[in-house]
């Protein structure tokens, strides 16, 4: 999808040098990726709690 955006210079030209990725939109796409995968993993911590485990850990190490 094509966007038009105005995005921070400094934070790109910053975001090239540690990332050693070249393009803007490489940039972007990479930014989105960890930002959803950050998200991801809030809304499981929510969860931490209450979700009742009703298994055996050793038995699964054991026949893993």
């Amino acid at each position: 999808m094509r966007t038009n955006i105005d995005i921070n210079d400094t934070l790109i030209k910053k975001a090239k040098r540690l990332s050693r990725i070249k393009t803007k939109k490489e940039i972007i796409n990479a930014a989105l990726e960890a930002y959803v995968k950050d998200l991801d993993k809030r809304s499981l911590l929510k969860l931490k709690g209450k979700i009742k485990w009703s298994g055996n850990f050793q038995k699964m190490r054991e026949s893993g």
